[in-house]
């Protein structure tokens, strides 16, 4: 199924985009800082370096898949500042597409 361009969509993506500028500092200091603790988590595991990115970006979505789980205290807690940074992150890119999506009704309503 083709989704059909309307203007309501142009102006919601072009909304969408311009607060992605906007926000992109924010955002990318949320997903480098769950990389670099994701990087100590899989140091200190002993899973790697990628391994540990690995984690942390499954555990940043809320996902947690379980096929790597830390056993040390220190890397536990590491984990949940992983869940609590992802848990911004992704309100954030929610509350952007809200916006986005009144900016583009007030717009197209006028």
């Amino acid at each position: 199924m083709q989704v059909k361009s309307t203007p309501t969509n142009r102006l919601f993506l072009r909304a969408f985009a311009d607060g992605l500028g906007i926000l992109w500092p924010v955002l990318s200091g949320l997903l480098l800082g769950e990389a670099m603790i994701g990087s100590v988590i899989g140091l200190l595991e002993g899973w790697g370096l990628w391994k540990g990115i690995y984690f942390a970006s499954i555990t940043a979505l809320t996902i947690g898949y379980g096929d790597l789980v830390p056993s040390h205290p220190v890397t536990q807690i590491l984990a949940v500042s992983i869940g609590f940074l992802g848990i911004v992150f992704m309100g954030l890119i929610a509350a952007l597409a809200v916006k986005a999506f009144d900016v583009a009704q007030r717009v197209a309503r006028s």
